[in-house]
């Protein structure tokens, strides 16, 4: 019987999303045979993001075409509200001239890279479901689909935080519920002339506005979490981002927790007479330095949310992706060129993270989700209410001497258990913020 044979590539990227497609793209145009697999029939149609992605990674890889990209806005406003029962006390910047960030839709922005890859040379492969990894004598060297074998002599899994790959491979395990948080999102219709009036943006651009809301669920016991908002050209997101942990522990669904973000007075306006689009959901690795898995051993390595690569603190998740795609290819090329793809070739990749903002930032906020955890609810509840207190005394005209309203309002943030609390809560940020600075 004639055996089949065996298709050979010399690196397989597993997901087509920013870190899979950026990876192929930086191995492509330098001369490596790349295979990019997806296990969707298109790019981008499985994938969810908040609504932006950063524009500094996309000027380093695509430094003659990242204008061309598909954005809907250039977010060049963004605001903070800390959201009371009823109230907003909000810290706001403009950047008129100089946007970091875009809004995108990623069934286009990631159908975008893919044809970025193309064009450079790799092939792609949709609609093809990864099963296993190809090992042999302790090195990983392809993959099995449903249909067949693949070899490579490097695969790079950047298939999100769920991958399966990247837990047969031996790098990483499961993440726990406390270090992943669900996000969910709905994307509403709302013409750009109600967009430009709602979010004070200069009609007949593509500038846009961003916002994070802390706060606002009104429930007695809050979970961790954070809503987002995103202008697109003619419709925005409204979403929302929660601690698993807490969703079990307090028996919370998702979906009614964005139905309160959506029903505060100040969010509620901002999406009057707006019309569904869609809704979808995603997991996001928030573990951070700590949990991290290994990143790399014979043959392969992790890239994106396969490696937890998030920092929940700035919403930056794609950049990370983008960039330690590029770091993955540029590390598989240099083994290419010496016929070498065990760990000790591919520890440059931790080393090219290592001296990147990625390891960096991570390493010096592997403190702070932790500690804002420990104090939800006086993020969540406190202090966005007594902030409204705060303003309503300084904004206000009661007929009342300011002195006693500001002693009244003193006295009761500090008194009873409040001392105490008050006391722990400058504890973590002050450890927070030298965690950041040292």
């Amino acid at each position: 019987m004639e055996e089949r044979e065996v298709q050979k590539f010399d690196i397989i990227v597993v997901g087509a999303g920013p870190a899979g497609a950026a990876a192929a793209v930086v191995a492509a145009r330098g001369g490596a045979r790349v295979l990019l697999v997806e296990r969707a029939g298109s790019a981008g149609t499985k994938n969810m993001i908040g609504g932006a992605v950063f524009l500094t990674p996309l000027k380093e890889i695509f430094p003659d075409c990242w204008q061309d990209a598909p954005y809907e806005r250039f977010i060049n406003k963004h605001t903070w509200s800390l959201l009371g029962d009823n109230t907003s006390v909000d810290v706001s910047c403009d950047f008129p001239l100089e946007a970091k960030s875009a809004s995108i839709y990623r069934s286009k922005f990631d159908l975008w890279l893919v044809e970025k890859a193309k064009e450079a040379g790799a092939y792609f492969a949709p609609s093809t479901l990864v099963k296993h990894l190809i090992i042999k004598e302790g090195r990983v060297c392809g993959v099995e689909t449903e249909l067949e074998e693949i070899e490579s002599d490097i695969v790079i899994i950047a298939d999100g935080v769920n991958s399966l790959l990247a837990k047969e491979s031996g790098l990483r395990k499961d993440y726990a519920a406390k270090d992943t948080f669900l996000s969910v999102k709905e994307t509403r219709k709302l013409s750009k002339e109600i967009i430009e009036e709602r979010f004070n943006i200069e009609k007949g651009t593509k500038n846009g506005a961003a916002r994070n809301f802390i706060g606002g669920l009104r429930l007695e016991e809050s979970p961790f979490a954070m809503g987002f908002m995103y202008t697109y050209y003619d419709a925005v997101s409204i979403g929302i981002g929660v601690n698993l942990d807490d969703l079990s522990r307090l028996g919370l669904n998702p979906s009614d927790l964005l139905e309160r973000l959506k029903e505060h007075p100040v969010v509620k306006t901002l999406i009057a007479d707006s019309e569904l689009l869609e809704y979808s959901a995603h997991l996001i690795p928030e573990g951070g330095y700590k949990k991290l898995p290994e990143l790399y051993d014979n043959g392969v390595m992790l890239a994106g949310d396969a490696a937890g690569f998030v920092n929940a603190i700035h919403f930056e998740g794609t950049n990370f992706a983008l960039m330690s795609g590029k770091y993955a290819a540029e590390t598989a090329l240099a083994a290419l060129k010496i016929k070498n793809f065990d760990k000790s070739t591919l520890k440059l990749y931790k080393r090219k993270l290592k001296r990147s903002f990625i390891l960096k930032d991570l390493k010096s906020y592997k403190n702070v989700i932790g500690n804002l955890y420990s104090r939800t609810d006086s993020l969540m509840n406190y202090y966005p209410q007594k902030a409204a207190e705060f303003f309503k005394i300084f904004s206000g005209a009661n007929c009342k001497p300011k002195r006693e309203e500001f002693r009244e309002f003193v006295f009761e943030f500090i008194k009873g258990r409040r001392l105490r609390e008050l006391f722990e809560d400058f504890c973590a940020f002050v450890s927070s913020i030298f965690g950041v600075l040292k």
